[in-house]
């Protein structure tokens, strides 16, 4: 379906991140990884998406808070595939505490990565992209871009911010060829989340399926996770030629966490 595509995707050597450059190699598209982590396992990782599904992968270890780095990161994928057709940023970090407590540093962190590093992203990506008079741009936000949860100031902020950004460039590259939506995961069954439930599960005593239906009864209707590869599909469609007229849209993918 994306034969002949560059992708570029943010925070993705691990995650939700990973899965969607993961779905968009299946599709055809030579993909671009970022992110942190063991060198060696970001190289192996590198090479089996190569090896398995015959596209050309390439990694960065550009920092999402550094506009320069971030603008060299689309200049490599440009440079190495000859454009840059499909940017998600996925790239993101949390921390939970009350608004008085919230450390700054954490707010500025937050902001940065969460929020400014797709503007810069974006604003890089954008010129090639309308050159060609094609382009797709999927944002990661969260069911936190739609509604809010206490204790997470920062993290609701920057999602909403996304979701504002996405409607802005939707409407601005309308008859450009590009479009812009954002994903919006609810709970997703990730390794953090997986260690909280058992934290949980050890804690009372109960087991874990119970733990995992109370932590999710706490948000959705559905006792169901999305994982990083109902994530990964949403993203390839977004970026086919199916949603060319899709643009400018939220995809709740959260369990009936925002329905109500």
């Amino acid at each position: 379906m994306l034969k002949g595509k560059s992708a570029l995707v943010t925070g993705s050597t691990s995650g939700i991140g990973r899965a969607i450059a993961l779905a968009l190699a299946a599709e055809g598209a030579n993909v671009t990884i970022n992110g942190f982590g063991d060198k060696a396992v970001i190289e192996q990782e590198r090479a089996a998406i190569e090896k398995k599904f015959g596209v050309k992968a390439i990694y960065s270890g550009a920092d999402m808070t550094k506009p320069t780095e971030i603008a060299d990161m689309v200049r490599m994928a440009e440079k190495t595939f000859g454009a840059l057709d499909i940017l998600v940023n996925n790239a993101g970090i949390q921390h939970v505490a009350n608004v008085e407590d919230f450390p700054v540093e954490k707010w500025d962190a937050i902001i940065a990565i969460n929020l400014s590093s797709s503007f810069h992203t974006i604003r890089a990506a954008l010129p090639g992209m309308k050159k060609r008079q094609w382009g797709r741009i999927i944002n990661i936000a969260s069911a936190h871009g739609l509604v809010a949860s206490a204790q997470k100031v920062a993290y609701v902020s920057a999602k909403h911010g996304l979701v504002g950004m996405t409607k802005v460039v939707a409407i601005e590259c309308a008859n450009s060829g590009i479009t812009c939506n954002a994903i919006c995961p609810g709970w997703v069954l990730t390794p953090l989340v997986q260690a909280q439930i058992d934290a949980r599960a050890k804690a009372s005593g109960r087991p874990v399926r119970e733990e995992e239906i109370a932590l999710l009864a706490e948000k959705q209707p559905m006792h169901q996770f999305t994982t990083p590869e109902n994530i990964g599909a949403l993203a390839v469609f977004l970026a086919s030629d199916a949603a060319a007229t899709i643009t400018g849209s939220a995809y709740s993918i959260d369990g009936g966490w925002t329905a109500a």
